[in-house]
């Protein structure tokens, strides 16, 4: 955690999810139908529950999605990671269906979530909570000792998970069920880089409630144990994505490879911020040995995520992308595994259960992989939107009483009129008037600071 930025009082968050429409309370009938579900779970015949596995999630998380265990083998590691199977409650064509795609996924306030799916399924019977049997679609994954994939197994099981962990908790201590976690999560990492892989691992903006009944804002960035929980993810994104390559069916997460001239114009920019960039080196090598909290480098970070453009989802029925990769990732990678949060992932797992089974994916499934793409590009505007809004919401209540104050910033970004900076001392990342020195240490003059707006604004000082 950087720097912090408090403020007291309710603020409207409510006001906010009303403007962009997110979705509230549930219809009867979904509630209803869930309740049927939930109440007579469906649990396949394999029985996995002598699996000692655990999920790791932030404090006080009720939609677990994944739970692991890691193990050694002779020639290698065994990743095994099961995933609320949601497919198991929610038929397509259900009424839960119909409102899990006009949802998308699940909004995230500091007052609460707007769940995807009824809580009753999301953070009760479809969540992984610990000491419960559960469905899950389980993931088996052999790797060598270099971290590579050397075997796949994916089916129906019902499990037990046997403790809910915060990622606070395992980084002081490790579980004996999760002890490979740093080993096989810096063999992934080293595996992304020989892949070309760009993880930014810039901090982010989030609003969080504060002990007094107010809000804190602060920048936080991936602990090791996020990064390396991530990596356990990804590994198996890029296992069902082989899946859906080699069957010919299902949706990838894609990301067009980096622009040929966005990397020659950030190589450009690296000397002036005084950033190594060795002959012959990728930028993802570059951007992983950089330290988000030195100023020049955070400049150089957000300048990178002009690399990381064009992201959506791909629906493969029959013939195959010109371009299936994701070029953040470093290859081909598919969304499976937060299916309580994010509508795509139900439908993955759906197609790489059908698959790895020897099966094709039913007809009724196959016709709404199409339309995947544009439900979740419309979702995610409305999301990015959201937690915008509320970022700049508290931002501008912090500082509604400070125009004309003084403050230290660095200059993330410059256009030919406008900067970007972001304060030394508070977090604020905001537009300041003039184009500036992006990694520079500069003194700006608050300009303008509404709440009914919600906007900020600075100037040279």
């Amino acid at each position: 955690m950087a720097r912090v930025l408090k403020v007291s009082g309710p603020l409207d968050f409510a006001a906010i999810r009303a403007e962009f429409d997110v979705p509230e309370a549930f219809p009867p009938d979904v509630l209803a139908e869930a309740d049927r579900v939930a109440a007579a779970p469906p649990l396949p015949d394999h029985d996995a529950t002598d699996l000692p596995l655990v999920t790791v999630d932030p404090p006080g998380a009720r939609d677990l999605d994944q739970a692991m265990h890691l193990a050694r083998t002779a020639t290698g590691y065994r990743v095994s990671y099961a995933i609320a199977d949601v497919g198991a409650f929610v038929p397509l064509g259900s009424a839960v269906d119909a409102e899990a795609r006009r949802r998308g996924q699940t909004v995230y306030c500091p007052d609460g979530r707007t769940p995807l799916h009824p809580p009753q399924l999301s953070e009760g019977a479809a969540s992984l909570l610990p000491d419960q049997l559960r469905p899950a679609a389980l993931w088996t994954i052999d790797l060598d000792a270099q971290g590579e994939v050397t075997a796949v197994d994916l089916r129906r099981a019902r499990v037990r998970s046997r403790a809910q962990l915060d990622y606070a908790s395992v980084g002081e201590r490790l579980p004996a069920e999760l002890e490979l976690l740093p080993e096989i999560g810096r063999l992934l990492q080293a595996r992304a880089r020989d892949r070309g892989a760009i993880e930014l691992g810039t901090p982010s903006q989030e609003v969080e409630p504060g002990p007094d009944g107010g809000w804190t804002v602060v920048f936080r960035g991936q602990s090791d144990v996020e990064g390396w929980n991530a990596q356990i993810s990804l590994l198996t994104g890029r296992c069902a994505a082989r899946l859906m390559l080699d069957g010919g069916v299902g949706i990838l997460r894609t990301l067009p490879a980096p622009d040929p001239g966005a990397v020659e114009a950030l190589r450009r920019l690296a000397p002036g911020l005084g950033v190594a960039w060795p002959e012959g080196a990728g930028p993802g090598e570059v951007i992983a040995t950089l330290d988000p909290a030195t100023p020049r480098h955070a400049a150089f970070l957000d300048a990178a995520t002009s690399l990381l453009r064009g992201a959506g989802y791909t629906a493969v029925d029959g013939e195959l992308p010109a371009e299936p990769g994701h070029g953040g990732v470093g290859g081909p990678y598919a969304h499976v595994t937060a299916p309580l949060r994010r509508l795509v992932d139900r439908f993955g797992t759906e197609v790489c259960l059908a698959l790895a089974a020897g099966q094709q994916p039913s007809a009724e499934l196959r016709a709404a992989l199409p339309e995947l793409p544009a439900l979740m590009a419309a979702s995610d505007r409305r999301t990015h939107a959201v937690e915008r809004a509320v970022v700049d919401l508290v931002e501008a209540t912090l500082l509604a009483g400070r125009v004309g104050e003084v403050f230290e910033a660095v200059v993330l970004d410059a256009e030919e009129k406008r900067s970007t900076v972001v304060l030394t001392e508070l977090a604020v990342q905001a537009r300041c008037d003039g184009r500036l020195t992006p990694g520079d240490v500069v003194r700006v003059r608050l300009t303008q600071a509404g709440p009914a707006t919600r906007t900020v604004r600075f100037e040279p000082a």
